[in-house]
């Protein structure tokens, strides 16, 4: 070939170098797995914000309540986050300042109060609860616990599940269900380390971890040490009927049913998440070893325990002990967290490691739900609810109130959700014959397994800390159980409550 005829060699460069890199068309540069849901929160902002007319919700009295444009605003608002927050268009935590944001921006409500909400009490909870749970990860209790949990459950994986979430919901009854799972995470971490060889996803994280979330909310409902909603709902039966559920009432209804739940749980992550190994030959003797190598307790691992055990019993005394009722658990658990950094157990390093974006994720849940609260939107929403439900028969009517409560406590506080349904059922109830407590149980049972979201609880947004799963992992998750929650209240509404003796319908004048 002639030299003449050869291209300059700046173009055969070039041509040489687009042929070993291809630059990637126009639409490759777009991510439409994320952009198509960006869009459709959007969307869905937008159809309800310019929406030119609601009715007023009208309660069984007669009293009307409006949607107000601020109430209006917020719905749409609360769709636009909860798409961006399943799909996870954007970080989730940075989701939760969006939420802020867009209430100052579309004068909602003021900054003071849609950013004040990320400073509350709970969102402190849940940081002081991580906080601690590092301390049993950086003194090596963690280590101990999970060692010895591996020595007593077996290899069989599935059993490892079982026993995690015994452990987990037997640790409820006495404890608040936040600190327990903040207790669960890094013990889980360590088991977890024992099972996979890196960092990535595995079936058997997913179901650890998302079996570990349902299983705390599972057992948070059987006593009124697992959480505050117990408690408040208590108050709304005892001034609206003046019926008083007493202390050890509680259990004898919710043992059976949350007992019933930890076992449906463990089925479904048997069968959603089958491990990818049936066993882990070996572990139990290595996990003697190791439990056997951290020899005696060091003087941190003992005064650790101390410091949780003092923050643990002052939070469960509060509700028995009228004198401690006054202090807030979360002032008592971050006494304790700060205990633990002048006693040099903790150091900077904890606090730079505490995980921001599921404190902000749960301060967009709670900004938004307060947002609801405030505007009553959340108001119009139960009315318009249960109205619906004036004419059926009392079981339909009992499930409607607590799928209520249950869907709604996906996107704010379950105390909130009680707040909202349980005075409107608890009015709507004697007209179909129903009983009050009937009305109260099912609602607690609702309210205190939000299973749907990560944001739907501190339980779920710990457990997402551990990056097994997405939030659309989760929620797949989250409906078969949702499903079997329903089916087993409506057989404990239905049959066993009245066959252990609960009122279900009330007796003829």
């Amino acid at each position: 070939m002639s030299t003449h005829n050869r291209p300059p060699i700046e173009v055969r460069n070039a041509a040489s170098a687009a042929s070993i890199i291809r630059l990637p068309a126009a639409a490759r540069w777009v991510d439409w797995k994320r952009l198509v849901p960006m869009l459709v929160g959007v969307a869905l902002f937008c159809l309800v914000y310019f929406c030119p007319w609601f009715s007023d919700a009208v309660d069984p009295r007669g009293e009307k309540s409006p949607l107000s444009r601020q109430g209006q605003a917020a719905l749409a608002l609360f769709l636009w986050a909860t798409t961006w927050w399943v799909f996870e268009v954007i970080p989730i935590g940075v989701t939760g300042i969006t939420i802020g944001a867009l209430q100052v921006l579309l004068l909602i409500r003021p900054a003071r109060a849609a950013f004040g909400d990320f400073m509350d009490p709970a969102i402190w909870f849940i940081i002081a609860s991580i906080t601690l749970g590092m301390a049993f990860s950086r003194t090596g209790l963690t280590n101990r616990l999970a060692y010895g949990m591996l020595a007593a459950v077996g290899e069989r994986t599935s059993m490892i599940y079982l026993g995690s979430f015994l452990i987990t919901g037997g640790l409820t009854l006495i404890m608040a269900h936040t600190a327990v799972a903040a207790t669960m995470y890094p013990l889980l971490m360590s088991v977890y380390a024992l099972y996979a060889e890196d960092d990535q996803p595995t079936r058997f994280g997913k179901g650890l971890f998302i079996g570990m979330a349902f299983a705390a909310s599972a057992g948070s409902i059987i006593t009124l040490l697992g959480s505050a909603r117990a408690a408040v709902a208590m108050g709304f039966l005892k001034g609206m009927v003046r019926h008083e559920v007493s202390f050890f009432e509680l259990p004898y209804y919710m043992l059976p049913l949350g007992g019933t739940m930890l076992l449906l749980i463990w089925a479904i992550c048997v069968i959603l998440f089958k491990p990818e190994k049936k066993t882990i030959p070996g572990l139990s003797q290595r996990a003697r070893m190791l439990y056997k190598k951290l020899g005696p307790m060091a003087p941190n691992e003992i005064l650790t325990l101390v410091i949780v055990f003092l923050a643990i019993a002052a939070m469960s005394l509060r509700s028995l002990l009228a004198v401690l009722e006054p202090l807030d658990k979360s002032a008592i658990l971050l006494a304790a967290t700060i205990l633990l950094f002048v006693l040099r157990i903790l150091t900077i390093k904890e606090l730079e490691d505490i995980p921001w974006n599921i404190a902000l994720l749960f301060g967009g849940a709670m900004s938004i739900g307060f947002c609801l609260w405030e505007t009553g939107a959340a108001k119009w929403l139960a009315i318009k609810w249960l109205s619906l439900f004036q004419h059926v028969p009392w079981v339909v009517f009992v499930l409607a109130v607590a799928f209520f409560v249950l869907i709604i406590s996906n996107f704010i506080l379950n105390i909130a959700a009680l707040t909202l349904a349980l005075p409107v059922a608890l009015v709507i109830a004697p007209y179909l014959g129903v009983a009050p407590e009937v009305v109260f149980f099912a609602c607690l049972v609702a309210a205190g397994m939000p299973f749907l979201l990560p944001i739907g609880s501190a339980t779920n947004a710990i457990a997402y800390e551990s990056k097994q799963f997405s939030a659309q992992t989760f929620l797949l998750a989250g409906i078969p159980a949702s499903i079997l929650l329903m089916i087993v209240l409506w057989l404990f509404v239905w049959l066993i409550w009245p066959l252990m003796g609960m009122p279900v319908l009330l007796s003829p004048a």
